[in-house]
């Protein structure tokens, strides 16, 4: 298991998920920076900021939980990106785009999780 939580792919990828909801979410209406705007921004840092406050927790029961929450902010990105498409403050490609390292990040996440169910008891990760 990795030693820090930078070595996590999934860290990695919903990094890289978060850097781009932000440069997205700069085009859209300023009339959203208190709601779209600022709700995918914080879901999407919610999602890697989870995943490293878990690798940082001392037993594997917390990192799991953590994990959970961000699976949690994910499937919340989304669903906002969804809405975000649907309103128009998204193009179909940047959508697209955006849907398909959502789901990339979504399955690292999941198999990350089922690593964790997998383990022995015995040790942290």
């Amino acid at each position: 298991m990795a030693h820090s939580y930078r070595e996590l792919i999934a860290w990695q990828k919903a990094k890289e998920l978060a850097v781009s909801v932000y440069r997205e979410t700069e085009s859209f209406p300023k009339r959203e920076i208190y709601g779209l705007v600022s709700q995918l921004r914080r879901a999407s840092v919610s999602v890697p900021s989870n995943i490293a406050e878990g690798q940082g927790r001392a037993t594997r029961g917390e990192f799991s939980q953590f994990l959970g929450h961000a699976r949690g902010s994910l499937l919340e990105v989304q669903t906002q990106l969804e809405i975000s498409s649907e309103l128009g403050y998204i193009d179909n490609h940047r959508f697209v785009a955006l849907s398909n390292k959502s789901d990339e990040v979504l399955r690292v996440l999941n198999g990350l999780i089922d690593s964790m169910s997998k383990r022995p008891p015995q040790s942290k990760f």
